[in-house]
């Protein structure tokens, strides 16, 4: 298996900071020079997974999101898996509990009549299937703009405050400064305001940005039909707006991580908010999630080992106020954020 090393961590905390940071500047940041850096992302998209991708957020998409629950038979659990991954409008696909279990979100329409069809008729109707859950994502602390703390533990204030500022808007390749804007917090308290909602020329933009966030201007002009120019300005205004948010997805095991489990917790709803905002500071986690359902709570878990896995549950989540944690261990990834995982076979 690749071994990182900290110029490599380095690389992906800089990708998170600025996932279309020049190679240039992520270079002189991390005091390497441009052809190795270019050199060493180039070997972690093929032997790391690592992928770049721009994904809007729910309220400009207008969509609702689902953590669904789907236990299958043995035998048909990673056809059904797959079959989800491929689906354009489902992300975070899992594979859990023994094999019997599959994890997914799924991303729908608030109305129209074809809204919930996968929910209410495709899934129900497939055979292998035994039962189904589905969980209304209420709000997210933790997770989707929000990034686990395992992939930005290399870089100090300094460095990721050059990568901020040398940010480029202007589409030319040039170090722009980045548009005056407070960044995306979905853990921020409500605010009485609507959200900007992405128009078809929008969808289009961050279309072309769903399998690689870092293709140059001129292809992403090419393939909206606008200039380069055009391209980058209007990409820096969704950004300013909240409209989407850039996700590096790389594999876990190799920051470290040998056991993942996703957490569905009951907590009594009087302190469910300073639960869940507790939890959102825990390095052990990657997402937190308050959701519909008997579970209130969902988290997922990236541990060292089983034995660091067990010391969170027992120390640091032993909460008067979380009544029922289920740990359901994950066994395999089908898909990420937007990315199928390049292996889909048993």
């Amino acid at each position: 298996m690749l071994v990182l090393d900290d110029l490599d961590r380095g690389l992906i905390h800089a990708l998170q900071v600025d996932a279309r940071a020049p190679f240039t500047l992520v270079a002189e940041v991390l005091g390497s020079s441009t052809q190795t850096v270019v050199r060493r992302y180039r070997r972690l998209c093929a032997q790391a997974g690592l992928r770049v991708v721009a994904l809007p957020t729910p309220r400009s998409a207008g969509t609702l999101q689902w953590f669904v629950r789907l236990t299958a038979a043995t035998r048909s659990a990673h056809d059904i898996a797959v079959a989800l991954a491929r689906r354009p409008d489902t992300s975070w696909v899992r594979l859990t509990s023994g094999g019997t279990e599959i994890a997914a979100i799924i991303h729908t329409p608030p109305t129209g009549p074809d809204a919930h069809a996968l929910l209410l008729r495709d899934i129900p109707r497939t055979a292998g299937i035994t039962s189904v859950s589905a969980h209304h994502l209420l709000h997210t602390y933790l997770g989707g703009p929000t990034v686990w703390r395992g992939r930005v533990n290399v870089l100090d204030e300094d460095q990721q405050a050059r990568l901020r500022a040398g940010r480029d808007t202007t589409g030319t390749g040039g170090h722009a400064p980045a548009p005056e804007s407070e960044p995306y917090d979905p853990s921020a308290p409500c605010e009485p305001c609507e959200p900007y909602v992405l128009t078809d020329a929008d969808r289009a933009l961050l279309g072309a940005l769903r399998e690689d966030a870092r293709i140059s201007y001129a292809d992403l002009a090419a393939a909206t039909g606008v200039s380069a120019a055009t391209a980058a300005r209007r990409l820096a205004e969704l950004r300013a707006r909240g409209a989407f948010f850039f996700d590096v997805d790389v594999e876990p095991a190799l920051l470290g991580v040998t056991v993942s489990a996703l957490l569905w917790m009951q907590v009594v709803p009087a302190h469910l908010d300073a639960v869940a905002t507790a939890l959102a500071g825990h390095e052990e986690l990657a997402v937190v999630a308050a959701t519909t359902g008997p579970t209130n709570l969902v988290a997922h878990a990236l541990c060292r080992d089983a034995e660091a896995l067990h010391a969170y549950l027992t120390r640091r989540v032993a909460w008067e106020a979380v009544t029922r944690i289920e740990t359901a261990p994950v066994l395999r990834t089908y898909k990420a954020a937007a990315t199928l995982r390049t292996t889909l076979a048993p």
